[in-house]
């Protein structure tokens, strides 16, 4: 791979210079960035590896790779930049991009990299993610020599269904504060280890339940036995890491283990990424468009750049444009913060002239925007500042299905439907909220499972093939209890069938 690329030199090397100089002047603060440049099909291949060039082999790699150049080829799509969040930062250019697009991706680059360095959410971020990843590749490749590449394969897609139960709260975790959970963890299975015959720690709470049970047959019933052999539930509390719980508590065999690790410590290094895909790509392009416009486009680069400016912008019928939602909020938040229209005397003001007029000069709109970006993901960030005026500037809008017109139409664009619909696609990007909360549910050693409800219902297909795949690592029956029409409801698949429990 490292032949395919190749690193900055004559125009390309002065132009980043130049463009860096400019970042750094306007207070942009990042690791080292090292640019190299490569063809369309070089850069192809290390977007379907996500940037690392040196990951597991997977099948899907190949078929994201596949997608990416037929879009490429038929003229859909084309990759512009990719950046990584290592230190030092990685990224990587296309070869025979027009001069003005170097520019500008340069610029971009630059923002991501400052938002990668500087974002709370990626405080704890591993930043030797390139040396991680090889070796992460290495590990799975022996693996698939001494299992055979069809196993290690399925195993590793059903690890990756499971990918997206995550807890963000882990982003938080200081190496001080891990150790501590692991030490305590550590010593909670010491006190309930009886053996170590490779089960799993609800099968052996079963199993020692069982033998209590079996003892207290055998003698005489005495008062309070029931309550010496009461079951101490575990886990304690309900556990949202559900990769970290079945790695350490399904009965697997070691490499299975280590497969479930790796991917979950890949998981959570992408997981920053996806909580501030808005903040990011607006920060990034809040920043080439500044650079570009005040200091290093030509003359004659103008209209090339408004073009293509104007198509990474362009919205969407069907979705919400991250770098246009994302620069335009920034932008807002600039000015609002420079006229002073925030606060109670704002809000509370009923003068609409003197609203629309309203301006104190204050100057505190680029301070404002580096401490949202630092502080903020794409939750908080709109459910901050995605103002009732930004979305009617914005011509924002809800649509739906409409089955009798046979067409997508135009539902409501009443700003508290708009800004509801838009934060509950974000929250847990859409996907379902799982807990673990009973790994010996029935006292049979089964996982039970709770749907945290938050006003969309669960898709039974999908919680279908989801608890099979949980099945084939737990090895005994899957519960899984949400609701429906604000009803609560279990479900059990046990290996042979999905079925609700009465």
């Amino acid at each position: 791979m490292h032949d395919l690329v190749s690193p900055l030199s004559g125009e390309l090397l002065k132009l980043k210079v130049e463009i860096e100089a400019y970042a750094k002047d306007y207070g942009l603060d990042f690791y080292p960035v090292v640019f190299e440049v490569c063809d369309y099909d070089t850069i192809n291949i290390l977007a379907s590896l996500g940037g690392f060039p040196s990951r597991y082999p997977h099948w899907r790699f190949g078929m994201d790779y596949d997608q990416l150049s037929k879009g490429y080829a038929y003229g859909l799509q084309k990759i512009y930049e990719m950046v990584i969040n290592t230190d030092p930062c990685y990224a990587y250019l296309l070869k025979g991009n027009h001069m003005v697009d170097q520019k500008m991706v340069m610029a971009h680059v630059f923002g991501h990299a400052d938002f990668f360095k500087n974002n709370a959410w990626f405080s704890n971020t591993d930043r030797k993610m390139m040396d991680v990843m090889a070796n992460h590749g290495t590990k799975i490749r022996r693996y698939m020599g001494v299992n055979g590449q069809d196993k290690i394969e399925a195993f590793i897609d059903k690890v990756l269904s499971l990918e997206n139960l995550l807890d963000i709260n882990v982003l938080f975790e200081t190496s001080e504060v891990k150790k501590q959970r692991e030490n305590t963890e550590k010593r909670a299975k010491e006190e309930d280890l009886v053996d170590d015959d490779g089960r799993s720690q609800a099968l052996k709470s079963y199993m020692r339940t069982k033998n209590k049970h079996d003892k207290s047959n055998q003698a005489e019933a005495k008062p309070g036995d029931a309550d010496r052999f009461e079951i101490k539930k575990y886990p304690e509390r309900p556990v949202r890491d559900i990769l970290q719980f079945l790695a350490e508590n399904a009965p697997l065999e070691e490499w299975e283990s280590d497969i479930i690790s790796i991917l979950r410590e890949e998981a959570y290094y992408f997981l920053p990424q996806r909580l501030t895909k808005i903040m990011n790509e607006g920060w990034a392009s809040y920043w080439h468009s500044t650079i570009m416009t005040k200091h290093a486009l030509k003359a004659s680069e103008i209209i090339d750049f408004a073009d293509h400016h104007a198509g990474v912008m362009a919205m969407s019928k069907k979705n919400i444009n991250p770098y246009k939602v994302g620069i335009e909020l920034f932008r807002d938040i600039e000015y609002r913060w420079d006229t002073g229209r925030f606060g109670k005397n704002y809000i509370d003001c009923d003068n609409m002239v003197k609203k629309y007029e309203w301006n104190k000069d204050l100057g505190l709109g680029k301070e404002k925007i580096f401490e949202v970006r630092a502080t903020h993901n794409d939750i908080t960030f709109l459910d901050e500042f995605f103002t009732q005026d930004f979305c009617e500037r914005q011509q924002l809008f809800t649509y739906k299905y409409n089955p009798r017109s046979g067409r997508f139409e135009i539902d409501t664009r009443d700003f508290l439907a708009i800004k509801q619909k838009f934060l509950s696609s974000l929250t847990n990007f859409g996907q379902p909220v799982i807990d673990v909360d009973d790994a010996n549910f029935n006292n049979r050693g089964e996982l039970h499972m709770t749907h945290r409800h938050q006003g969309v219902d669960l898709d039974a297909n999908f919680a279908e093939q989801t608890m099979k795949n949980i099945f084939a690592i737990w090895k005994r029956p899957i519960n899984l209890t949400t609701k429906y029409d604000d009803k609560e409801c279990t479900f059990c698949f046990n290996g042979k069938e999905f079925k609700p429990l009465k």
